[in-house]
């Protein structure tokens, strides 16, 4: 006859003839556990309560005791945790000994259909989804208010994905609740009182849920708000007290963009973590899937993996490490190599944003999994490629100064031929009033004339924008434009033109990053020579033909296929801008979020940090790079 604690090891191992017991035993099961686990950890007594209040399922039970049972077996007589603060375990700190793990199961595919064969609860599992995205610019002098950001609750909040659908085949096994989602177009800094309404907002929509077994976060990870030094990890912390009000500790699952950054404090309550993998972000919506479904994998098999973290000391803006080109594009690759090693869940790898001055903002990796050694080994073998590999970042495209990219393109018989203002980037964090490259262009002969056309979209003047409404299409005004916001690269620049196009807002849906640009904004052409200058009422990319064109009924109807130049507040080129030049020039233009990071003034980064230090590990086997077990 086995006892208490040998039946619920089988339990634990996966053993059927125990399963079965256990389900008979019922809503018993819970009381029983509460003893032996009180044993263990005595943090377990509530849990062991709401155990046998609630009639768990059997996956919920397993994955205590896997936690539970192997820690007992791991200490020694008179070794017993004292139930304060979480036990963590460092794989710097003598050998490494892993906890022992449960029957290895073949992990399916991120986006394979779910095995109904495996254990499935006897309830769906009920799943949150919630988060604040957004990535901020220290340097730039725009803020970012509640009104920055689309706000999406309810079913609307819901129909973001597709893996919520009624037709998926997660439809069956979860029950999904969506608390709010807050998503806004990179920015500067969050003022502080924004900031508390939506964090306010998710921690007490999480509590009003009731208890969860998750939460899909879906978040950026380069939030920065007034008066903060880390915004997600503040945020975390509350978000984690939420979930955990309830007496359980439910699994928390981050979806973010490769160019956010992951401190201690942010990781730490963080269960699971996984990021994009393309730059530009093609794959934004399968990490948001991936990151679901190793949620949903994880609480049906009632496991919590191990986390292996690693900080490497590199910070590089995006425009050096786009997937496009080497050694992002292998770096990146190999995620996927990792992730197919047995022991391994997922494997995912940060740049950092380089636009914030914050001791948090470098390159990370994390690699999760059930075998705790096998994840910090590959944690700290990518994370040494990566710093291996630090001078072998460079720009995407070639480069020049303003005056140069302007030359050479006037110059070239490519058409159109594309340049990127990417100091003035407002997807990078941008102001995008910058009228720097506007005095260029019209300093160029050949475009002042009209000898050359150029179109340059993007500058946000809400006031030039409205006296172009009031003057109407075919007038002649003269304007003020830019600089009003970022007055530190010349300020406004003054120029008298013709009204060619006027467009009002309209909701233009752009899933590529979430769904942060759907927001319509007034919008209206103006002639001068041959330039033309797209004013924007509040700030909007141009990624795509259709923000050029507008709808087919009232639209701008600006066709930049049509120009020689084509001058976008950009950094790398989205996918559609990529496939329609001939030519391309990557402008270092000044601006909140200027390529050239040395001339921006970080001192509040950690040092040393490469470019910062370049030399600061030229003697010695570089940076310690040892993963923590989180």
């Amino acid at each position: 006859m086995a006892s208490t604690t040998e039946l619920l090891q089988l339990v634990a191992d996966g053993d059927p003839q125990a399963t079965t017991l256990v389900r008979t035993a019922g809503r018993h099961i819970g009381t029983v556990l509460s003893v032996v686990v009180n044993f263990f950890n005595p943090q377990a007594v509530a849990l062991g309560g709401a155990l046998a209040a609630a009639e768990p399922p059997v996956a919920a039970v397993r994955g205590v005791l896997l936690r539970a049972l192997p820690a007992a077996r791991d200490r020694g007589p008179g070794d017993h945790h004292d139930g304060h603060g979480p036990r963590r375990r460092t794989a710097r700190r003598g050998p490494h000994r892993p906890a022992p793990q449960p029957p290895h199961r073949t992990r399916p595919p991120g986006r394979e259909r779910l095995s109904m064969t495996s254990t499935v609860p006897a309830r769906r599992l009920r799943i949150g989804i919630g988060g604040i995205g957004i990535e901020s610019s220290t340097f730039c002098p725009h803020r970012s208010t509640t009104d920055d950001f689309r706000q999406t609750r309810g079913q609307e909040l819901l129909d973001r994905y597709t893996w919520t659908r009624p037709d998926s085949d997660l439809a069956d096994v979860v029950e999904w609740v969506p608390l709010l989602h807050a998503t806004s177009l990179p920015g500067g800094p969050v003022e502080a009182e924004s900031y508390l309404v939506l964090k306010d907002e998710l921690v007490s929509r999480i509590r009003e849920a009731g208890p969860l077994d998750g939460m899909v976060y879906d978040i950026h990870g380069a939030m920065s708000v007034i008066g903060l030094t880390d915004a997600e990890g503040d945020l975390t912390d509350a978000v984690r007290a939420a979930l955990d009000a309830h007496g359980t500790r439910p699994l928390l699952s981050a979806a973010m963009d490769l160019h956010g950054n992951v401190s201690r404090r942010f990781a730490d309550p963080c269960d699971l973590l996984t990021a994009h993998r393309l730059a530009p972000h093609e794959d934004a919506w399968d990490t948001r899937e991936r990151a679901a479904r190793n949620l949903v994998r994880c609480l049906r098999e009632g496991t919590r993996p191990h986390r292996a973290w690693v900080q490497v000391p590199v910070l590089l803006p995006g425009e050096k490490t786009s997937t496009r080109l080497e050694p992002a594009k292998s770096l990146y690759a190999s995620l996927a190599d990792i992730e197919r090693k047995d022991g391994i869940l997922d494997a995912a790898m940060w740049v950092g944003y380089a636009w914030a001055d914050e001791p948090r903002c470098k390159a990370a990796i994390v690699v999760t999994g059930d075998d705790a050694r096998l994840a910090a080994g590959e944690a700290e073998q990518l994370a040494r490629r990566f710093w291996d590999a630090r001078r072998d970042f460079v720009f995407v495209g070639p480069t020049g100064s303003a005056e140069e990219c302007i030359e050479k393109a006037v110059a070239s018989d490519k058409r159109p031929f594309l340049i990127s203002d990417s100091g003035d980037n407002p997807t990078a964090g941008g102001a995008g009033d910058l009228a720097y490259m506007l005095g260029k262009l019209l300093a160029d002969d050949a475009i002042r004339t009209g000898r050359v056309t150029a179109v340059h979209p993007g500058i946000t003047d809400p006031v030039a924008v409205a006296r172009c409404f009031e003057a109407g299409v075919g007038a002649e005004v003269t304007l003020s434009v830019g600089g009003k916001v970022d007055a530190g690269h010349g300020g406004p620049y003054e120029l008298t033109g013709t009204v060619t196009a006027l467009q009002r807002a309209t909701e233009q849906k752009d899933r590529a990053e979430g769904g942060a640009y759907d927001r319509g904004v007034d919008m209206a052409a103006v002639r001068v020579g041959g330039l033309t200058v797209v004013l924007v009422e509040r700030r909007k990319p141009f990624h795509t033909l259709a923000d050029f064109m507008g709808p087919a009924e009232g639209g701008l109807g600006v066709d930049p296929r049509t120009y020689d130049l084509v001058v976008v507040k950009i950094g790398y080129l989205e996918p559609e801008l990529h496939d329609m030049a001939a030519d391309w020039l990557l402008a270092l233009t000044p601006g909140g979020v200027d390529q050239d990071l040395l001339r921006l003034g970080h001192h509040r980064v950690e040092r040393p940090l490469y470019p910062f230090d370049d030399d600061a590990y030229a003697h010695g086997p570089g940076p310690d790079l040892t993963a923590t077990l989180l």
